[in-house]
């Protein structure tokens, strides 16, 4: 097998390369065209989109607001549900979820432009810095929050509008979780996530706190003493192991640290990145890293999943983005040992597979990929650590419909609980709808009761 002498570098491309490749996917509507996309909106008096949408935003009264020229209320519209509104707009699936389900969505004709019409309001909004919450006078009640993503983000807005004052803690030492170091750097563009960050805390009465950590600054007992109540939105931080040999050989990542570290990089170009890749997964991971990594440089970008294209978790227009960016997409195989030289990658062997009797196995014949750098995106972890006695089932925060958690005066939403999909906008509304569960009971002034046994 041929080694690859190059190896993984950085600095590929030209600085104008790189400039060009991670610009702004989809630019903002102008006025014009945000006039011409909402006129094609039916305005459904019952919604199917609304229903799809899992932060319930009124899409009709917002597109409405947006065509008769006002975009501030329709960002209100928007982040009345969805205090993460902009960055929803640019990240999440609608072709799955609201736009799959509008009505114009038919063989003849194609969907009202849900999402970027949502951005158009929202950038505007968050532009004028104009705030469009005001802030009631103070409860007196404190709330902790662990995680300053998307899930936390939301809790604590909606539990500011209702007057408590919030602490949110996170590991990392900028906020913003998923949002800032888990999203292709080409999907938010220009600090973005930073800059949403500002706009939700400017409501006041919301600290952040970085570099603290569940588990090594601070444990869950020691927030409920501290507290009146606590959202747990940690997310998922733990990376699944392959299992297979050579997994740690020079040039096996993780397509999450990846992910980061190209979205902290001030210079794209000093970004190493393989001449020929290989990533493992089907998900939204794989598709991001793979994508970037073509971006970067790499000649040769092939994403190996284990089962069928109607499998894999990213959306079909995902992984028709990957294919626009010539990414290679092949199914039905699975990792068998990563092949190593002088302690790199060399290349990546792996088994066909199969369904028997609805049973995914291996066929015993094998290939080899020639590769200098593999990643791994193979799914997130949940990590326990300082939780107590926190009931957690499948690898995840056991919660009732509301939030609550098997420990009285703690809720927990996002990736860390085993409900609803990993995605942002659902975090977003899991947060949110677990502020509202505890506004209603530290507003009775009643002491908070577990909800799960």
């Amino acid at each position: 097998m041929e080694r690859l002498g190059s190896g993984i570098q950085a600095g590929r491309l030209s600085p104008e390369r790189y400039a060009s490749n991670f610009s702004d996917l989809h630019p903002r509507l102008d006025k014009h065209e945000a006039l011409v996309a909402a006129d094609r909106c039916y305005f459904c008096y019952d919604a199917p989109c609304m229903t799809a949408c899992p932060t319930a935003i009124d899409i009709p009264l917002f597109i409405r607001q947006i065509s008769t020229g006002n975009p501030l209320g329709s960002a209100k519209t928007i982040f009345d549900q969805n205090i993460l509104g902009g960055m929803c707009a640019r990240v999440c699936p609608t072709e799955t979820l609201c736009e799959q389900a509008c009505v114009r969505n038919t063989a003849e004709d194609r969907p009202v432009e849900i999402g970027n019409l949502q951005r158009y309001a929202t950038d505007i909004a968050m532009e004028t810095g104009r705030q469009l919450y005001t802030r009631p006078a103070p409860s007196g009640r404190r709330v902790a929050v662990i995680g300053a993503g998307p899930a936390g983000l939301a809790c604590a807005h909606r539990l500011s509008m209702h007057g408590h004052d919030v602490v949110i803690f996170d590991a990392r030492q900028k906020p913003g979780g998923l949002n800032e170091y888990g999203i292709a750097t080409y999907k938010a563009t220009d600090d973005f996530a930073q800059r949403e960050v500002d706009y939700v805390t400017a409501i006041g009465g919301i600290e952040i706190r970085t570099g603290q950590m569940l588990g090594r600054n601070f444990t869950l007992p020691d927030l409920t003493e501290e507290f009146d109540a606590v959202f747990l939105g940690i997310g998922l931080s733990g990376v699944n192991a392959l299992g297979i040999e050579g997994e740690d050989l020079a040039g096996v990542d993780d397509a999450v640290e990846f992910i980061a570290a190209l979205r902290q990089a001030a210079d794209k170009a000093a970004v190493p990145v393989g001449r020929r890749v290989v990533v493992l997964g089907g998900g939204m991971t794989a598709i991001d890293a793979a994508i970037q990594a073509k971006l970067l440089g790499a000649e040769e970008v092939t994403i190996c999943y284990r089962r069928g294209k109607e499998n894999m978790n990213a959306s079909g227009y995902e992984q028709d983005l990957a294919a626009s960016n010539g990414v290679i997409i092949r199914h039905w195989l699975a990792p068998k040992r990563i092949v190593g030289k002088d302690g790199a990658v060399a290349g990546i062997e792996l088994e066909y597979t199969a369904m028997v009797d609805g049973k995914l196995t291996g066929t015993g014949e094998t290939g080899v990929i020639a590769a200098d750098q593999v990643m791994k995106a193979i799914g997130q972890t949940f990590a326990a650590n300082g939780l107590g006695n926190l009931r957690i089932e499948a690898g995840r925060i056991v919660t009732d419909a509301t939030g609550r958690t098997s420990m009285v005066g703690v809720w927990a939403g996002g990736d860390c609980v085993g409900t609803g999909e990993d995605l942002t906008v659902t975090a977003v509304a899991q947060g949110r709808d677990a502020a509202e569960s505890i506004n209603t009971l530290l507003a009775a002034g009643v002491s908070p009761a577990a909800a799960v046994a």
